[in-house]
């Protein structure tokens, strides 16, 4: 049997922060091995844990996500998933977020109404090898 995946979540919102974790740890090929509240919380948890993938909401109080993204491919990269309700295909946020070395973009709205898609984008991901991988984006 395969090791299963190794995942940190990173977002200011308990709902979300629980959502995502109920989601992954549904499935036995993950395993949500922390979860950050905050930028600082989860340049530290990323740099002990060294997850295999990160989810990382964009917007969050004190350091936001595009920060924290460029924190995490300078130190420890590994391929991040960017969580928005701005991210669709052609937004800006989105081509930002893809220029500076995350994997793939979800639109946060979608991964309740759309948990199958947001799954098989972490499957999608944890298979690459590079951070850098471009996936395209929930719309």
């Amino acid at each position: 049997m395969r090791k299963p995946v190794r995942i940190v979540v990173v977002d200011d919102s308990l709902t979300i922060r629980a959502m995502i974790e109920t989601l992954l740890e549904r499935d036995c090929r993950f395993e949500v091995v922390g979860i950050a509240r905050n930028g600082e919380e989860a340049i530290d948890l990323i740099c002990s844990a060294k997850p295999d993938v990160v989810t990382l909401d964009v917007a969050m109080p004190g350091k936001d996500g595009m920060t924290i993204l460029d924190e995490i491919m300078a130190l420890e990269p590994c391929p991040v998933i960017m969580l928005s309700s701005l991210m669709r295909e052609g937004a800006p946020i989105m081509a930002d977020a893809l220029d500076r070395g995350a994997a793939a973009c979800f639109n946060k709205a979608m991964i309740a109404r759309d948990a199958a898609r947001f799954i098989s984008l972490v499957k999608e991901v944890a298979r690459s090898a590079a951070p850098a991988v471009r996936l395209a984006a929930a719309a």
